[in-house]
């Protein structure tokens, strides 16, 4: 209790507001990479996914790919790029290392959001004459974005922790905190950095909780509800 304490006195130490990376500054960093980084394979990752749950082609490879990622050591990916990009190019090494962690849940919840529509209500949609464009942006896509909410919603939790790695590599985000408590044997900044990384996280997780759910068609909601 006395360590816990003492991490809560660190976080609103006036010493950590000042210092020479204010916790609000790394609080900004560690939200910076987070976004950045789940925007960029939101890009890559959710039209891939929309295409192959609407054609069904290729779906054997992004199915690999979501399950071979949950293998891929994070501190190890980040810095195998740092060494490929160079020590200059750290910032850009180490948001590659994200975006390729974040692309994986992304995809297989753009795909698996497509694929879960029921088949008689795009047989329906079809026979009333829309295209297979129609079909993918007016039922597919407004239909499976729980499913893609929920990718989304994996994808930034693995992030926003992940990113406390660059704290190995350049003295950003809450990380360096981290890094540094254990250089110089500061146990309470160790958990006052990771309590503020759990309480981003919280709230990251609550902000797409209300999201996947606000998401939901309000024809399909009263009809859960009305089950």
């Amino acid at each position: 209790m006395d360590l816990f304490a003492e991490a809560i006195a660190w976080i609103f130490s006036t010493d950590t507001q000042s210092g020479s990376l204010p916790l609000s500054e790394a609080i900004a960093t560690h939200l910076a990479f987070t976004v950045v980084s789940v925007l960029i394979a939101a890009v890559i990752a959710v039209p891939a996914g929309w295409l192959v749950g609407h054609t069904g082609r290729g779906r054997e490879i992004a199915v690999g790919l979501s399950g071979a990622a949950r293998a891929v050591p994070s501190f190890g990916l980040v810095l195998l790029l740092v060494l490929v990009f160079g020590v200059t190019h750290k910032v850009g090494a180490s948001t590659t290392a994200f975006v390729l962690l974040a692309i994986p849940p992304i995809l297989a919840g753009a795909y698996s959001g497509v694929e879960a529509v029921e088949r008689r209500i795009v047989d329906g949609a079809r026979a009333v004459g829309m295209t297979s464009s129609q079909v993918l942006g007016k039922v597919e896509i407004p239909l499976g974005l729980p499913l893609l909410i929920g990718g989304l919603r994996s994808a930034t939790l693995q992030v926003v922790a992940t990113v406390t790695l660059a704290g190995y590599v350049g003295s950003w985000g809450l990380g360096f905190y981290i890094v540094q408590g254990i250089q110089i044997r500061d146990f309470a900044q160790i958990l006052g950095a990771a309590l503020v990384i759990v309480v981003l996280a919280v709230l990251l997780d609550l902000l797409f909780a209300l999201a996947e759910r606000a998401v939901v068609p309000r024809g399909v909601r009263a009809g859960r509800d009305g089950r």
